[in-house]
C-alpha cells in the first residue's frame, strides 16, 4: 500500500492505494481515506489510467459531500452548556484541576466532569467527549439491553451473550462469535429507530454471522423499513458523535 492525498476547499484528505488481487479497480470513502484499491496483475500503465480514475470519482464525490466529508474538529463543551441525549437534558459542570486523571459522573441531569489541566486544549476537547460519551451509555445501558432482549425475543430468539455501548467512531455495531453485541455510543443522538434497526442488524448476526441475501431476509423480516434507516444513516449520520 502506498498513500497520496487529495486537496478539497483547503483540506487534504489522505488516499490509501492498494495493490490487491483482484478483478476490477475501486474506490470508496471511509471517515478515515479515500481507498483505491487496483488489481495487481494489470500492467502499468493501465494501473495509472485506472488510479487518475478512482482519484477523479474521489475528488467529484468529495466536492458533491463536502459538509458531510470534511474533517471534523472535536466538539467544543464548556461549563453550562446543556446536552441533549434522546429524551434526557444533562447540564454540564466542568472544572481544570492540577492531576494525571480526569473523570466524570452523572447525579440526577447534571454531568461533572474534573479534567486534567496539565492537557493540550485538543487533548482536553478529547478526554471531555470520551467521558461524556462513556457516562451517559453507562446511565442508558439498561434501557438497551431491554431493548435488544425485546427484539431479540419477539424476532430471533437466539442465545446472546453481553451487550455494551461503545466507544466506536468505525462502525454503528458488532457482534462477536460468541453472542456478544456492541452498540455505538454515537446512536445515543439517533431517533429511536434508528438505535433500534442497528439492534435488529446485529441481533440477525446471531444467525448469519455476514451479509448475504438470508442475512437482509431476517433484517427485512423484523424491520420492513430497514433500507429507509441505513439511508438515515449515510445522510445523517456524520452529525451523531460527542
Amino acid at each position: 500500500m502506498r498513500t497520496d492525498t487529495i486537496e478539497i476547499n483547503g483540506y487534504k484528505f489522505l488516499v490509501k492505494i492498494h495493490h490487491e488481487i483482484r478483478k476490477d479497480s475501486t474506490a470508496s470513502i471511509s471517515p478515515k481515506a479515500v481507498n483505491i484499491r487496483i488489481p495487481l496483475n494489470m500492467n502499468r500503465e493501465d494501473q495509472f489510467r485506472q488510479l487518475l480514475k478512482m482519484k477523479s470519482w474521489a475528488i467529484k464525490k468529495l466536492g458533491e459531500d463536502f459538509d458531510k466529508f470534511k474533517p471534523k474538529l472535536q466538539k467544543q463543551y464548556n461549563d453550562g452548556d446543556i446536552i441533549a441525549v434522546g429524551n434526557a437534558n444533562y447540564k454540564l459542570s466542568i472544572s481544570f484541576k492540577n492531576k494525571n486523571s480526569s473523570s466524570a459522573r452523572i447525579i440526577g441531569d447534571k454531568i461533572y466532569l474534573i479534567i486534567s489541566s496539565n492537557l493540550s486544549e485538543e487533548r482536553k476537547r478529547r478526554h471531555i467527549s470520551t467521558l461524556l460519551s462513556r457516562c451517559i451509555a453507562r446511565a442508558r445501558l439498561p434501557k438497551l439491553q431491554h431493548k435488544i432482549g425485546e427484539l431479540n425475543k419477539l424476532y430471533f430468539n437466539q442465545k446472546m451473550n453481553k451487550v455494551f455501548f461503545k466507544h466506536n467512531k468505525s462502525n454503528w455495531g458488532s457482534c462477536s462469535e460468541d453472542g456478544n453485541i456492541n452498540v455505538s455510543t454515537r446512536l445515543l443522538f439517533a431517533p429511536d429507530d434508528i438505535l433500534e434497526y442497528v439492534c435488529v442488524h446485529e441481533l440477525a448476526h446471531l444467525i448469519e454471522h455476514n451479509h448475504s441475501d438470508r442475512f437482509w431476509k431476517l433484517v427485512e423480516n423484523a424491520m420492513p423499513s430497514y433500507k429507509e434507516k441505513i439511508n438515515w444513516l449515510k445522510e445523517n449520520g456524520h452529525t451523531c458523535s460527542f
